[in-house]
């Protein structure tokens, strides 16, 4: 890889965040990682650089991308970790649950997707991997998210798109849609023995999925998906 380049991550503090971040360095890549409390969950070192922010706010994407420019001149890598989901039968969603889906899972990919983009465009080069949701497009009964999917099937058509608008300037746009992935957000529950046991998705499998999208310069407008086909286990 020539030169050193420059990853934003988002959702950095955690989970597959974390490791992102962990991963991009051990790479040799400069990182800005951002998340409500990076400075506080992420150890400091060379070539990183902590933002503290809320990614639904417009400010937080500001902050990134000019950490990114002022201190590695660039940005190369744009991985929008960033997201909730909620499980819940549809009529039990709220205004609330559907502001707080829309601000985080589009308004935050959106306002660091469009500077991110705006900076690759004077490079005429750049890659962008949003972490969808297999779900989004492989539904399996007893996983109610509707409300969620709404909002990573948005992140996945935007993907597609955005990869044929700016095909020829140089930009890739592709997602990684995990199935369960043995982190936080999806904490060990009783199966139920109707369903066949399915094995979660580690931090690893995840970050590797990404990685591969980044080093893979033909491919553009793929949703990989990292579900150890559960849609085929379970129904």
């Amino acid at each position: 890889m020539p030169g050193k380049q420059t990853a934003i991550i988002t959702g950095a503090s955690g989970g597959i965040g974390a490791g992102l971040v962990g991963r991009f360095l051990e790479e040799g890549y400069n990182v800005v990682a951002t998340s409500r409390d990076a400075t506080r969950k992420l150890a400091k070192s060379d070539g990183l650089v902590l933002i503290d922010g809320d990614i639904s706010k417009e400010q937080t994407a500001v902050q990134a991308v000019e950490a990114a420019i002022d201190n590695f001149g660039a940005v190369d890598v744009l991985v929008n970790n960033a997201g909730i989901f909620l499980n819940k039968p549809f009529t039990d969603f709220t205004t609330e649950d559907f502001e707080a889906l829309v601000s985080t899972n589009l308004l935050g990919f959106f306002y660091i997707t469009q500077r991110t983009v705006k900076e690759m465009l004077k490079q005429k080069s750049g890659c962008i991997v949003s972490i969808s949701a297999a779900l989004a497009d492989r539904p399996i009964a007893g996983e109610n998210g509707s409300i969620p999917m709404m909002t990573k099937g948005g992140l996945n058509s935007a993907t597609q798109n955005l990869a044929i608008e700016y095909a020829k300037d140089g930009i890739r746009f592709n997602a990684v849609a995990p199935g369960e992935v043995d982190t936080p957000m999806h904490p060990n529950v009783p199966n139920d023995s109707t369903q066949p046991v399915v094995k979660k998705a580690t931090v690893k499998d995840i970050v590797d999925a990404v990685f591969y999208l980044v080093q893979a310069g033909r491919v553009s407008g793929e949703i990989l998906h990292v579900d150890g086909a559960a849609p085929a286990c379970r129904w």
